[in-house]
């Protein structure tokens, strides 16, 4: 484990203190600068005749690497490339995505990074971060030694049961942590050598991968019950022992899994779940821009969620706020919010299994109250003519369940609905958006989860906008590690999905857009974080900080490369 010594001087230059040199300086990828290094710093780092003779700028590197990733055509040769570049120079890869972000970060994320996952094992070129198996029980400390470097701020973390809507993915599910951790410095800045992804490999139950023979995790059926719990329970106090000042970030865990971990950590370790927590912000976020758009107030809105799992109840908790902030309260609330899972509508009938979902199950008398018989259907298109929402959201899985007969008879109660199928990869959208603006008549006010290309209908562009979490999860770590809180509450989520909301421009409202150009991610970011720090201070989460601008800005790192001294 490694101390990067990396100081911030009085010009504004960073400084870096090396302790490598000749082959093993070029060999890793937080010190290696390529053709890049100067003349004297070949001299002085022993690497005179490895390197071609001239000094390349990070201009024209970035120019050489970028015709050399967009040659490729199919989009896991371009994931691949990309890997392959952050393993061998990090500062030149983060100056690439930053530049190209709109371009690679369907590559570096979703939808990209899912098949990625699920072809890890046969496109596996160089591990990063770490693995913990169950065969390390009593020993997870110590395989936490083995990170590369010791000063971890943050770590995301899966146990890679639900990557994405592809399910049990095995130890293929790094990616997502990888791909997180990526999202976090380029949009939050915070620098690699701070920055961990471990994969909780407890096994799989995905058939496909225990017969591979390439598979490259433990070829064991997953751990469950008591065997499971006391290795997160060794994991979070190795992280706490090792890793004092992280921040953990929960990520793609089962449903019940999720809640379960969430809620049994919150006040042990400064930890949050993006599919809970950041889905429920940048949702609500998008929703706050659909109602300034149709010029209603937000007790105005009935809201119909097609998914009861992880993400779908967060977003419940979340718009339930929002609501309450607005003064409705009692039946009226329970009616604004109707949650969905495979069964239909959530009623309390006593056959609720999962815990989770019954803080949103309606009592019988209140699908009688609007026309529903507790005892008869329930299903999607029977709740939606009977609660007639004005905003659909879907977190379902299921591609092409809001069908044309669902989305007529959601517009039968509204104008101007606002819908957002945010099922992540692209391939499980609830609803394609050029048939839900087709649909409508251009009428509604469409976002999704993965990217969309823009609709043409009757002579008019209608820009898809991603509700993308990295929209909020970097600007809430960022603003959490700037200040060093104690925990993270749900009321962090809920000033980080208004200050994106506040960065939403009046001609992205009229032009339709429920959420700004990715363009701008770095500047909304900072803007989230410093909102974020003030919650914390405010709320009692962290000490008093006079300087909170220069607290989060002294995170921010930019993937410039730093002056070298040796070390």
């Amino acid at each position: 484990m490694q101390t990067f010594r990396l100081h911030r001087r009085s010009n504004g230059r960073d400084q870096l203190e090396v302790p490598l040199r000749g082959r093993a300086l070029l060999a890793h990828p937080m010190y290696n600068k390529g053709t890049a290094f100067s003349a004297e710093e070949r001299r002085t780092f022993g690497l005179e005749g490895m390197l071609p003779d001239r000094t390349s700028s990070q201009e024209v590197q970035k120019k050489r690497t970028y015709q050399a990733i967009v040659r490729k055509d199919d989009a896991i040769e371009r994931y691949i490339g990309l890997a392959a570049l952050q393993d061998r120079n990090e500062a030149l890869f983060y100056q690439l995505l930053e530049e190209h972000l709109d371009e690679f970060l369907p590559i570096v994320y979703t939808p990209t990074v899912g098949q990625a996952c699920k072809k890890y094992s046969h496109i596996f070129r160089r591990g990063r971060g770490l693995w913990i198996t169950p065969r390390d029980k009593g020993r997870v400390n110590e395989i936490l030694g083995n990170a590369p470097y010791e000063d971890v701020r943050l770590i995301v973390v899966t146990d890679n049961e639900r990557i994405l809507g592809l399910g049990d993915l095995g130890a293929g599910g790094i990616g997502i942590p990888i791909g997180k951790l990526a999202l976090y410095t380029v949009a939050a800045g915070i620098h690699p050598s701070q920055c961990l992804p471990i994969s909780l490999d407890v096994g799989t139950d995905n058939e496909e991968l225990l017969n591979d023979e390439l598979y490259v995790g433990i070829r064991e059926r997953r751990l469950r019950g008591e065997a499971y719990d006391a290795l997160v329970e060794e994991f979070v106090g190795a992280v706490k022992k090792r890793f004092p000042k992280a921040l953990l970030q929960w990520e793609d865990f089962k449903k019940a899994n999720a809640f379960r971990l969430l809620d049994r950590y919150a006040d042990r370790l400064l930890s949050f779940n993006d599919d809970i927590q950041g889905t429920a912000a940048v949702t609500l976020a998008g929703v706050m821009a659909g109602c300034r758009i149709v010029g209603q107030r937000p007790a105005e809105q009935r809201v119909l969620i097609l998914g009861a799992g992880a993400a779908g109840i967060g977003i419940a908790r979340q718009l339930r706020e929002w609501l309450r902030r607005d003064g409705v309260a009692g039946e009226d609330l329970t009616r604004a919010i109707a949650v969905l899972d495979s069964r239909g509508l959530l009623i309390d009938d006593g056959n609720l299994s999962d815990e989770y979902k019954q803080e949103f199950a309606w009592q019988p008398e209140d699908g009688q109250a609007v026309g529903i018989d507790p005892n008869g259907a329930r299903d999607l298109e029977t709740v939606i003519r009977a609660v007639k929402p004005t905003v659909l959201l879907g977190t379902s899985g299921q591609p092409g369940i809001f069908t044309e007969r669902v989305i007529q008879a959601m517009q039968a109660g509204t104008e101007r609905p606002i819908i957002l199928p945010i099922s992540n990869p692209t391939a499980n959208t609830e609803a394609r958006p050029e048939d839900l603006i087709r649909w409508t008549k251009g009428r509604a006010l469409v976002a999704t989860g993965s990217p969309f290309d823009p609709v043409e209908h009757a002579g008019k562009i209608h820009e898809i906008a991603q509700g993308n979490n990295v929209y909020i999860f970097p600007g809430v770590g960022l603003g959490a590690l700037a200040v060093q809180a104690d925990r993270i509450t749900d009321r962090l989520f809920t000033v980080a999905a208004d200050a994106l909301a506040e960065c939403i421009s009046e001609d992205d409202l009229a032009a339709g857009r429920l959420y700004p150009p990715m363009k701008g991610l770095r500047e909304i970011t900072r803007h989230i974080a410093l909102t974020v720090a003030q919650a914390c201070v405010e709320d009692g989460l962290a000490e008093p900080a006079e300087e909170l601008e220069a607290a989060v800005d002294s995170l921010m790192w930019k993937p410039e490369y730093p002056e070298y001294v040796p070390a």
